[in-house]
Parts: C-alpha cells; structure tokens; sequence
C-alpha cells in the first residue's frame, strides 16, 4: 500500500491521543494498583467498624454494573467490563462478568523515532482478551443502615478467549538515489516483521490498531480469580464501588506477540498470565 507522506502525518494526528496511556510506564500502574489495594484494605477496617454500629439485610435481589479495569499487564487503563449478580440469600450472590482487556508482554519495550512516532520493538501481535466468568460472592461485612461501605469475597472461572491481531507499522520503502533529491516517496503500512524491518531508521510509526482487522486469530484459554468487591451504596437503586484482585490465565498454546531475532519465541512469549487488578465501577440494582 503506498502512502503519500503529508496524507501520512494527517492520518498520524488521530492517534496522538491514544499515545497517552504509553507515557505513563507499567511501574507507574502497578505502583497505582498496589495502592488500591492498600485503600481497599483500609476501607475494610472502616467497614468493619461500621458494621459494628448497624447493618441493614439487603434490600434488593438483582445488580447490574459496569466499570473500567486496570491491571499489571496493561497500560493506564487495561480494558471494560460488565457484571450482573443476583442474591441467593443474604450472604450470599451468584454473579457472571463478562470482561474485555488488552494483555501486554512483561518485555514490550517503546522506541520513539527521531521524527516522534512511536512503537514496540519486535511487536508482531497485538493480544486482547474477552474473559466471560461464573462465580459466588459471599459477603464479609454488610453496610451500616444509613451508609457505609459492604465487603464482599468472590471467587470465579470461566474460559479465555485470546484474540491476536497483527501489530502494523508505517515503513519507508523509498527507494533514494542521490542524483534524484526529491524521490516519490513509498511508505507502506504493514506487519511488523522484525527480520523484514531490520532498519530501525525506516519505521515511521505504528498503523492504526485495526488494520490487520482480517487476520484476527481466536485462541480458548481459561482463567480463574478471586477479589475483595467493595461497594458502597448510598441509595438503594444506585451502587458504585471497586473491586481488586488477582488473576491467573492459561492458554493451550504460546501466544506469540513478540519476536526477536536469534531468540527462541518461547523465551519471550507465554502462554500463562498473571495479573493484579483493580476494576473501578458504578451500576444500578432492584
């Protein structure tokens, strides 16, 4: 696909935005997730001692929330998710979640070119993950009458799908001689091959994240996890709260996302992921 380069730096202006959750490094999350966990434990002495005071059995039967996921294994914000419970009784609720996240490799490392386009070096795949999960939530300490905050453990499984789409890039192909100062100029977005782009020099940027919409590839994995949910709800009809746990996804084969070359894919894939996570929500209930 040939590209004309001033059509090129308009179609780059779109993306300048998306650039924003690559600024904040992944020790950066894991340092605000880490956080959110020592809140939530907080939280939990808080609830407790307001449970002391009054407790109020639940007052309704069905919840509806949706909300956005940060985890270990992403940038800023790692990706959506939806959840629906009902109450088995009062201790107790069944739940299903069905959660879309983007997994990024532990060794994903961003260049920045001379001219401000950046990429991942050696990215051939981007991977996202759809994680629909069953489970039981029982709840530990239930809110005060008036307010407060309920806590609640939950555990839950369910399958993996793993969807690897291909990571493309902006390449030059000009073809420069120097008796020819104004070259037509060939710049094709394409698969990142890291033995085919072996000039760093020659990357202008990453293509727009759909591009190898086409050749989108599903994988069945599985995963399992188990989080403290705290939500807090002042009205009955209304509910919002946060929900931190850990995670622990397989998958039959390794997920190839990067290449190196003279480096074995199993030493920079995986087909395992863990992960810490945080997802912040807000939802209704009757």
């Amino acid at each position: 696909m040939r590209s004309n380069l001033r059509t090129f730096e308009v179609a780059r202006s779109p993306r300048v935005a998306s650039r924003f959750s690559s600024l904040l490094p992944a020790s950066a999350v894991r340092t605000l997730l880490y956080s959110g966990l020592l809140l939530t434990a907080a939280l939990l002495l808080s609830s407790a001692a307001q449970a002391q005071e009054a407790q109020e059995a639940p007052g309704y039967q069905k919840e509806f929330t949706y909300g956005i996921n940060l985890n270990t294994n992403a940038g800023l914000i790692g990706g959506v998710a939806v959840r629906s419970t009902r109450r088995l009784n009062d201790d107790w609720a069944r739940f299903w979640t069905l959660e879309g996240v983007e997994v990024k490799g532990r060794k994903e490392q961003r260049v920045q070119n001379s001219i401000g386009g950046v990429y991942v070096k050696g990215k051939t795949n981007y991977l996202f993950a759809l994680r629909p999960t069953i489970g039981l939530q029982r709840t530990i300490f239930r809110k005060a009458a008036e307010s407060g905050v309920e806590v609640g453990g939950l555990f839950g499984a369910g399958p993996s799908i793993g969807l690897l789409l291909p990571y493309y890039i902006y390449y030059d192909y000009t073809q420069r001689d120097p008796q020819n100062p104004h070259p037509s100029e060939d710049i094709r977005a394409e698969q990142y091959d890291p033995i085919k782009h072996n000039d760093p020099g020659k990357i202008y940027d990453r293509a727009p994240i759909f591009s190898g919409i086409g050749d989108l590839k599903p994988n069945i994995g599985a995963h399992v996890r188990g989080a403290l949910n705290f939500e807090y709800g002042r009205y009955r009809d209304a509910v919002a709260g946060i929900e931190t746990g850990f995670l622990v996804e397989a998958y039959a084969k390794r997920l190839v996302t990067l290449q190196e070359q003279g480096v074995a894919t199993s030493k920079i894939n995986d087909n395992v992921f863990t992960s810490v996570y945080m997802t912040i929500y807000i939802g209704s209930r009757k």
